[in-house]
């Protein structure tokens, strides 16, 4: 359903009179479309003292043929971009600010004592305003729980407050992240920038993406432009809306699909499966036999590179009105139905080395949401089985993660009541809802090696809402 509030917001009457309102102004994202550059703009690079991540960052912009600055917080970036055989100059001459540029990036991992973390501030001070529309900001730290002392570890924690501060007031479009990298996983980097710096991750904001040891072999001809060829994955509820969209842009990344949903939509999942060149399946998740008969299918071919748990449904009441079998129903479908057909693809060894399993949580997952208890238990239950299960896959060379949308733009929310789908739309750092490909290209991202390091996480695609952690 079209958001005619956006568009009357940046209409030249509408801008005016949302600003001498105080209404918040939505802008249109800018989202990806195949063979365009990672990044059109600059990058203006920062970092604060005792540095770490100056050379694997050189190598993965040169690598992305990103265009650079130099603060003046870091002068060596000129002299190292120039050695990798990049094009890079100083962003300003003194205090004065320099030209727009499409991103921000600024490695804060040896920002150890308090003090030190005011060259942060006098980065963000300097350069935040001359971010274009739909730019994104990205800070570089350590995970706090393996810093050397701590007080290292009270600044890097209080990065994630400051990010996400800086994240609400941004606006424009424009994304803010803190990346925590581990020692050891600088390998993984590039994939993350690939991902954060680029219109894929439009909708994704305010979050914390930790980046460890790659659980799988390294990748080092990996196709950026189609990095899911030759990888065969499992989509379920994959006949229409945000199901209908992961299949669209996996196999836009190369993957060859087996598009699962249930009976009743079969002729739906045909016509997605043909025109994805892909292989359906009708077949009832819940049912008792289902988990036993996608091993097998998963055998037969070979064995499977990845699942998504998209499938999910809602039987939506308050818990005093709730019957039975609609808290049966939604806890069958979301959760227990994923829980076995993870276990049955493990026990029979169906999945192969550096496979992943991406699962669709919610906001209402993180957040609760008034009328949805059963709905939220399944999807905060789909939270837990990511982190319960990661040590397991990780043992596998596998990874398994979670997507959380917020309000999304669907046939199901333009069901909503004006009032509540008005709320649900302007309650987040974007003001505005998230599209199904937003979601899609996250769980594209993290089902590929690019996404390597990523593993017992939940991204959310959300705009940053402001409800939840």
């Amino acid at each position: 359903m079209p958001d005619s509030y956006l568009s009357f917001a940046n209409s030249r009457f509408g801008a005016f009179l949302t600003s001498k309102l105080g209404l918040p102004r939505p802008y249109p994202l800018q989202r990806f479309r195949s063979h365009k550059p990672v990044l059109e703009g600059e990058v203006l690079i920062g970092a604060g003292p005792q540095h770490a991540l100056l050379h694997p960052l050189v190598s993965a912009v040169s690598s992305m043929n990103v265009n650079t600055l130099a603060h003046d917080s870091v002068p060596q970036w000129v002299a190292l971009a120039n050695s990798a055989g990049m094009m890079s100059g100083r962003w300003s001459v003194g205090d004065a600010p320099g030209t727009r540029v499409a991103a921000l990036v600024f490695d804060a991992t040896g920002l150890s004592r308090v003090e030190e973390a005011e060259s942060l501030f006098r980065f963000l001070h300097q350069s935040l305003r001359s971010v274009r529309l739909s730019g994104r900001v990205l800070l570089l730290s350590r995970p706090p729980e393996v810093c050397d002392s701590a007080e290292h570890a009270t600044v890097q924690r209080a990065l994630e407050g400051l990010m996400r501060s800086v994240a609400k007031e941004a606006r424009r479009g424009i994304a803010v992240q803190l990346v925590q990298l581990a020692e050891g996983a600088e390998s993984t980097l590039e994939g993350a920038l690939r991902f954060l710096l680029s219109p894929r991750s439009a909708y994704v904001s305010g979050q914390v993406i930790r980046l460890g040891m790659p659980q799988a072999q390294a990748f080092p001809d990996l196709d950026w432009q189609r990095p899911l060829a030759g990888r065969t994955l499992l989509v379920t509820g994959a006949s229409r809306g945000i199901g209908e969209s992961i299949a669209e842009v996996l196999a836009r990344d190369g993957a060859q699909l087996v598009c699962l949903d249930v009976p009743q939509a079969e002729p739906a999942l045909t016509k997605v499966a043909a025109r994805l060149g892909a292989r359906a399946v009708s077949l009832d998740i819940a049912e008792p036999q289902a988990p036993s008969a996608i091993a097998d299918l998963a055998l037969e071919m070979g064995g499977w590179d990845g699942v998504i748990h998209n499938a999910g449904i809602t039987r939506d009441r308050t818990i005093a009105r709730m019957r039975p079998e609609r808290w049966q129903q939604v806890v069958a479908v979301n959760l227990q139905a994923p829980i076995r057909i993870n276990e049955a693809l493990l026990n029979a060894q169906a999945l192969k080395s550096g496979a992943t399993v991406v699962c669709l949580s919610s906001i209402s997952g993180i957040a609760g949401n008034a009328g949805q208890g059963n709905y939220a238990f399944s999807k905060a239950g789909l939270i837990g089985l990511v982190q319960g299960q990661a040590q397991a896959f990780a043992q596998r060379s596998m990874t398994i993660n979670a997507v959380a949308p917020g309000f999304i733009e669907t046939t199901m929310t333009a069901a909503i009541p004006f009032a509540i789908r008005e709320a649900g739309r302007r309650m987040n750092s974007m003001s505005q809802g998230g599209q199904p490909v937003d979601v899609a290209e996250a769980v594209a991202w993290l089902a590929s090696p690019a996404a390597a390091g990523v593993n017992g996480q939940v991204l959310r695609v959300c705009g940053q809402n402001l409800l939840g952690a």
